[in-house]
């Protein structure tokens, strides 16, 4: 007869190998503080052969943070979303923009005469 259904008897659940001689010797690190505009401090650790990074996201509000902790970054200006028709005003002007429509009023207006149909 079966008993109940524990198929991981004898261990605990995180349970691994202890120690480093079983996972090997950890690289050496070293801690670097990057401070953020809304006097946030986040310590990342990196190893010491890394090349650490002049900014970092704060992990607490997504600004960015420098190692500088009396000058931090100031905060990233967010551009609002442009339509298309704003972009295409950064192109042309409104000359620009007259003489093309007279151009497509044009075409239109022939293909009208000469029977065109237009779908």
């Amino acid at each position: 007869m079966a008993g109940g259904g524990n198929a991981i008897r004898g261990s605990r659940i995180g349970s691994g190998p202890m120690g480093e001689a079983e996972r090997g010797e950890a690289a050496p690190r070293q801690t670097v503080t990057y401070h953020c505009s809304q006097a946030h401090r986040a310590e990342i650790t990196f190893s010491t052969e890394a090349a650490v990074p002049e900014s970092w996201d704060c992990p607490k509000c997504g600004r960015p943070a420098s190692l500088d902790s009396d000058n931090p970054p100031p905060a990233q200006r967010n551009e609002p979303y442009k339509t298309h028709l704003a972009y295409v005003k950064e192109r042309r002007s409104d000359a620009e923009a007259a003489d093309i429509l007279d151009e497509a009023i044009a075409l239109l207006r022939s293909r009208r005469k000469s029977g065109d149909v237009i779908f």
